[in-house]
């Protein structure tokens, strides 16, 4: 089964016509679990005098470490790279490792982008990896040396683990017709789960324990850097300086993300009031900051964090008025509203809904009045326009409810991949960032290949997380939902197959990264990061409905609780 999307939005059938006296749903959602504890911004601690004045010492290390002569033996200049990516630091030194990368690509690689490097399976993996990631074109044939005539990886590997986790993780780069890593990917995951009953060096042990329950290439960087500075200092060949400058860098913008929760937190409390004017939907305003810093964590990206925590937290108020609390005759006008986007609009609304019109072209004009200081105030009429996209689609999928329609998975999908909402958060998240050119806008609008792919992954991972509480609820169907009708399929297989379409999503994704790339990199990152918060938050359940479990815990990692200075 394959999924087409395309740009406009199918018609609603004329027989399915929505019942205007259905009654108003409500959803029970639990209330915010942090209440005021980010209202005010009060860093707790302090880092020492000492510790302050080492950072531009150890960051100048760092640096001479990336920069230095690259000879024939590059695997400690691998390592060392690896280490500084994966610790959440490389921000730091983006030209020094793309320049180092480089150098190791023309060292490494024979014709045809195949790496000639033909030692240890770690090193060739862990080479793959980077350079993929980078963007370089990599061949995967390079693996054929571990496999037998078969086409199978030799089992004399298998007692090689840190190599076989090198392997695991440069599998999950793989595009379509990759056999190899198909092949890898299967292999190392079962043959990894099984080395975890055997005894590993603590390094290792919590290292192969956090990767088989989260991929790497899809987990959430910020979050990813907090564990793996555990596990690193754990490494006795760890770095120290490296170490200790990842874990001063960590508690310095902790202390920044911080101060940012407490700001949106006043505007989300004090502002607009929402537990009172807004009783009906869901209290996430924490979490949406969370989600946020999945996107861009990096200290210049402020701008684009306020302007985005902002939009994605008046979505998921509109979102909640669509499925949860508006009634059909409501959202028609609501969505008519957002259509003209004039304050004069406010008249034929509720009054709840004006509370929330108001609020969302208010925070659209103080983005606009941001813009105008770069003179990129017209940036934010793309925004708009995705805006206006999403509320038509939000109000189709009402619709359906409202008639108990259920469409082909197709249908749906045209219109659910808008209602994922990641085309337009794609077009908000770079509003804010510097170097965004109304070219990148004007293709970010066009419906590439990349943002339908994490559009996709965003509305079925979605979809199998929630779509059995929904159903409590009452709540449009689900891509699930559709699955079963039109194969005629249980719940347990439609899962199992649009799994697959999120699979081949990710693929895609991977592809779309390869260099040359339509716009650079650092655009094509924020659409990577959206895919994986998704599926960090969305894997087991929905964790963003239901935030007081897993979610609490990645919260106080990123937000709460800094990193110890002491070794252990």
């Amino acid at each position: 089964m394959s999924i087409v999307s395309s740009s406009s939005l199918p018609v609603f059938p004329r027989d399915a016509k929505p019942n205007s006296i259905f009654p108003r749903r409500t959803a029970t959602f639990h209330p915010s679990i942090w209440g005021d504890y980010f209202l005010s911004y009060d860093s707790n601690f302090h880092e020492d005098d000492s510790d302050i004045k080492q950072v531009p010492l150890l960051k100048d290390y760092v640096r001479k470490m990336i920069v230095s002569p690259i000879d024939d033996n590059f695997l400690s200049k691998l390592n060392f790279i690896n280490s500084v990516q994966r610790l959440g630091v490389s921000y730091h030194f983006e030209h020094e490792i793309d320049e180092a990368l480089h150098q190791i690509y023309e060292i490494s690689t024979k014709e045809n982008n195949i790496i000639g490097y033909d030692n240890d399976l770690h090193h060739l993996a862990l080479l793959f990896r980077l350079l993929r990631q980078q963007g370089y074109p990599i061949l995967s044939v390079v693996f054929c040396k571990f496999m037998d005539k078969a086409g199978k990886f030799k089992k004399s590997i298998v007692n090689d683990v840190q190599g076989m986790l090198s392997l695991y993780e440069a599998s999950q780069l793989r595009f379509h017709g990759e056999d190899i890593l198909e092949e890898a990917y299967s292999f190392t995951l079962s043959e990894l789960t099984k080395s975890l009953t055997t005894k590993l060096s603590p390094f290792l042990s919590g290292l192969v324990d956090h990767s088989i329950g989260q991929a790497l290439r899809k987990g959430m960087p910020r979050l990813e850097a907090r564990y793996y500075i555990s596990f690193y200092q754990q490494d006795p060949s760890h770095n120290q300086c490296l170490l200790t400058f990842a874990k001063l860098d960590f508690n310095m913008l902790q202390k920044l993300h911080q101060k940012e929760v407490s700001n949106v937190t006043k505007w989300w409390v004090k502002d607009l009031n929402v537990s009172t004017n807004f009783p009906f939907v869901r209290d996430r305003i924490v979490e949406v900051c969370f989600w946020i810093v999945g996107v861009y964590y990096e200290p210049q990206y402020c701008l684009a964090r306020r302007i985005l925590k902002k939009v994605v937290a008046m979505i998921s108020i509109i979102d909640d008025v669509y499925d949860a609390y508006g009634t059909i005759d409501e959202l028609e006008i609501f969505t008519n509203a957002i259509e003209r986007w004039d304050i004069s609009s406010l008249v034929n609304l509720p009054e709840y809904m004006k509370l929330c019109y108001k609020a969302l072209l208010n925070i659209f004009e103080e983005t606009e009045q941001e813009l105008r200081k770069q003179g990129k105030e017209y940036f934010v009429k793309y925004s708009k326009n995705e805006m206006k996209r999403l509320a038509q689609a939000y109000l189709t999928e009402s619709r359906w409810f409202h008639s108990n329609h259920i469409p082909t998975v197709e249908e749906y999908m045209e219109v659910a991949i808008v209602t994922s909402t990641y085309a337009m958060l794609t077009t908000v998240s770079f509003l804010g960032m510097e170097e965004t050119t109304e070219e990148v806008l004007i293709w970010t609008t066009s419906h590439p290949k990349i943002i339908e792919a994490a559009s996709l992954i965003g509305r079925l991972m979605d979809d199998i997380a929630g779509s059995e509480f929904e159903h409590e609820r009452g709540h449009v169907v689900s891509s699930v939902d559709c699955y079963m009708k039109q194969y005629n399929s249980s719940r347990k297989n439609a899962i199992k197959e649009l799994r697959k379409l999120v699979e081949r999503a990710w693929k895609d994704i991977n592809k779309e990264c390869l260099s040359p790339t339509q716009v650079p990199m650092k655009f094509l990152m924020r659409v990577v990061n959206l895919a994986r918060m998704i599926d960090v938050v969305y894997k087991e359940q929905d964790n963003y409905t239901n935030s007081g479990g897993i979610m609490k815990d990645y919260i106080k990692a990123l937000l709460v609780n800094k990193v110890s200075m002491q070794i252990s």
